[in-house]
């Protein structure tokens, strides 16, 4: 049997995830995996440009952790507390959502993307939550929201 090494440039189930070098039978690499676009040979100027990419990436990983930490100091001894009309019950007349708590840490000076906010449903009611702010995958802030009446 004769093998090849290749880059793949997608996950291939069984065989490996998108930039891993891996050795193939020749047939399977030069009948299947080249010409679906699933795999480039690893010559000297694929295996530089997947190091190059690599960098890059690490690079960009590292940056927004620096940056998940930054807000994560912020966000930690922030209260954001919202007034909203209410009628009897403390039932409110419509609900908060993520972009009106996005909008009140804008104004503490706090700027979160409204995506990373996960409220599972709009605020309906008078009171106190904890509201998770997904920072990156796997790392998430409890930020403490009061909802008052008007």
């Amino acid at each position: 049997m004769i093998a090849m090494e290749v880059i793949l440039t997608q996950d291939v189930k069984g065989l490996g995830e998108k930039g891993q070098l891996v050795k193939v039978a020749d047939g399977y690499g030069r009948n299947f995996l080249l010409p679906r676009g699933m795999a480039v040979l690893a010559t000297v100027g694929n295996r530089k440009q997947m190091e190059d990419l690599r960098m890059v990436q690490s690079r960009r990983l590292r940056r927004q952790e620096r940056e998940a930490e930054a807000l994560a100091e912020k966000l930690a001894g922030v209260a954001v507390t919202l007034t909203a009309k209410a009628g009897e019950g403390g039932k409110l007349f419509g609900s908060v959502t993520g972009g009106d708590i996005v909008d009140a840490l804008a104004k503490q000076g706090i700027v979160v993307d409204k995506r990373k906010v996960e409220l599972e449903e709009p605020i309906k009611s008078v009171g106190e939550y904890t509201v998770p702010v997904r920072l990156l995958p796997g790392r998430t802030v409890d930020l403490h929201v009061k909802v008052e009446a008007q």
